[in-house]
């Protein structure tokens, strides 16, 4: 999968390096970046998910790439598109998310990187929809999802079966955009 450089060249979704893995591990070990997640991770599942990342993309062709900003080389979180690895009635399907550090949240990353995401799904892949998903509690990513064009399927809201029945997490409403509806935006 090519370099992405988004519209405005703030940004750049690329591949994954060994040197990535300090600011992943960073990344996922915020308890405020994880706090619509089971947990925050530790330094050794952050090397696994590193590991996952490339391996997605081998078998696939797409995945989350490192999301970069420009002027600075910093890696500032993940952000792209997945296989969904659950069995749900939606699936299968690919989903589109991101992560971002807490001092870039609120300054537009997210919504560009996934515009640039969307872009690769329907322009590259010839995907004809893709999803997004989160708990009721994250309005942020909710947000996100609405400013991409993306709109909730209120009849397609789930219970991830990743997670324990009765966690406080595990209803998930579910956020859905079809190429033609993107195409629409543009």
């Amino acid at each position: 999968m090519p370099l992405i450089e988004t519209c405005s060249e703030r940004l750049l979704l690329r591949a994954w390096r060994d040197s990535d893995l300090p600011a992943l591990s960073a990344l996922n070990a915020d308890a405020e970046v994880m706090r619509h997640f089971p947990a925050p991770l530790d330094d050794e599942q952050s090397a696994q998910m590193l590991v996952r990342l490339r391996e997605h993309f081998t078998e696939h062709g797409f995945g989350f790439w490192a999301l970069e900003r420009r002027d600075t080389g910093e890696l500032i979180g993940v952000a792209g598109l997945a296989q969904v690895g659950f069995e749900a009635p939606f699936v299968p399907a690919v989903e589109i998310g991101w992560r971002l550090a807490r001092g870039h949240w609120r300054q537009g990353f997210a919504s560009e990187a996934a515009r640039a995401a969307l872009a690769v799904a329907f322009e590259l892949l010839g995907l004809d929809e893709v999803v997004s998903f989160t708990v009721a509690a994250n309005l942020p990513s909710q947000a996100v999802m609405r400013r991409i064009g993306m709109r909730r399927d209120e009849g397609g809201d789930f219970l991830h079966p990743k997670l324990p029945s009765g966690h406080p997490l595990q209803p998930h409403l579910l956020y859905r955009i079809a190429r033609e509806q993107w195409r629409a935006r543009r």
